[in-house]
């Protein structure tokens, strides 16, 4: 077969085959999981990763594998990258990012509200290397502005945000930065390719957690970031190999069947969350409901210019949401009470404010706090809306509360 320029196809074409070819020993059409940790060489081989090309044969697979090659191809393509690079999980991948693109005297200025073990990270690793850190609500491009410094040589954003489901305008941002001569970092997991492509607003780099919507199973751990090969060559040499952080081939293989029907999951996750969110919102025990679909999302003109699918992410308060937990623990039976999202299966889980402002989210202004309190409340409910059929969450999430 004759390689095939993705660039010019749709959406569930690339997602389909991208990265992916018969088999030229067996004609095999569906990809092989190649298991290997070593191949067999030429005597000339080197044997420092300092002496390895980007299209160099396959020497270790902590240095590249065919199988997770395949991955890379796939997720670049949907991404619109020129590479990508797969990690071991998410953290894996951010990081490697991290650790590679700052150094001691270096600013860092990052959400005051990201992905928990990151925000904690940023508590307490990151600044005993002497990198200075300032969060911020980065849906205030002002407050951007006021945190950057000169040494500031990184923003990193999540947009939507962990667990609020508060947007940052991705393109504005990216003026901010590089006006500031920093890098721009999103945080793409909850919106996937299928809403947003990052890189096409202006950022320097995107990173998922291919373990969420990617994946899509709830069955494999995995990470990557993408971007260009300029930016990504340096650091697959530097941290992702030295640090080493790969992915197994076989979860990479487990990955890319799951990307397959990416486009298609995105659709029913979609359609399924905004039912569930309209039917929520109506709810007389309901006190809010927060989901970039729904008009009543502080942010839902930024929603709709900058994401073409809203995800099948909700989150809601409940009065005595401690309580209402145990109760929903005990009494879904469609829904699992689990940790975790982007699964094809409903998940939800309570997220108590007071222990995350105490463990994880230590927020520097009264403005901070304010914002949190607005989304959040005293805890939320962070809904993974899944696959199921969207009457049948309903009734399940009915029972459940009368």
């Amino acid at each position: 077969m004759s390689k095939t320029d993705f660039s010019r196809l749709g959406e569930q074409t690339k997602a389909i085959h991208a990265g992916e070819e018969p088999d030229p020993v067996t004609r095999a059409s569906a990809p092989s999981i190649n298991m290997s940790t070593t191949f067999v060489v030429e005597a000339d081989a080197g044997f420092s990763v300092e002496s390895l090309d980007e299209d160099a044969a396959w020497i270790y697979t902590r240095w590249g594998n065919p199988t997770i090659h395949q991955l890379e191809l796939k997720l670049a393509a949907l991404e619109q990258a020129e590479t990508a690079i797969a990690f071991a999980s998410g953290m894996g991948a951010i990081t490697a990012l991290v650790f590679h693109l700052l150094k001691a005297g270096d600013h860092l200025v990052i959400s005051d509200v990201t992905y928990a073990a990151l925000t904690e990270m940023a508590n307490e690793m990151i600044p005993e290397l002497n990198i200075e850190v300032t969060k911020v609500n980065t849906s205030d491009p002002e407050a951007i502005k006021a945190a950057i410094k000169p040494n500031t040589k990184l923003i990193y954003i999540e947009t939507p945000c962990n667990p609020l489901l508060r947007l940052t305008d991705i393109a504005e941002v990216a003026v901010i930065a590089h006006q500031a001569g920093a890098k721009l970092a999103v945080d793409s997991t909850f919106a996937t390719p299928i809403a947003t492509k990052p890189l096409l607003l202006g950022a320097d780099f995107v990173i998922h957690s291919l373990t969420k919507y990617l994946g899509g199973h709830g069955d494999a751990l995995g990470g990557a970031i993408l971007g260009s090969k300029t930016a990504l060559t340096p650091l697959r040499k530097k941290t992702a190999i030295r640090l080493g952080g790969v992915i197994s081939p076989f979860n990479a293989w487990l990955i890319m069947r799951g990307i397959a029907t990416l486009p298609i999951r995105m659709r029913v996750h979609e359609e399924n969350a905004l039912k569930v969110a309209a039917w929520l919102e109506q709810h007389p025990k309901v006190k809010k409901v927060i989901y970039p679909g729904l008009p009543s999302h502080p942010q839902y003109e930024l929603a709709k210019r900058q994401m073409k699918n809203f995800s099948g992410m909700i989150t809601f308060q409940l009065e005595n949401g401690n309580k209402q937990a145990k109760i929903f623990a005990e009494k879904l039976q469609i829904i699992h009470y689990a940790v975790s999202l982007g699964h094809h299966r409903s998940l939800i889980f309570y997220l108590n404010s007071a222990d995350l402002l105490e463990s994880s989210f230590k927020f520097a202004t009264l403005e901070q706090l304010a914002s949190w309190n607005d989304f959040a409340g005293e805890g939320i409910f962070r809904f993974s809306i899944g696959l199921e059929d969207a009457d049948d969450i309903i009734a399940d999430l009915k029972q459940a509360l009368d």
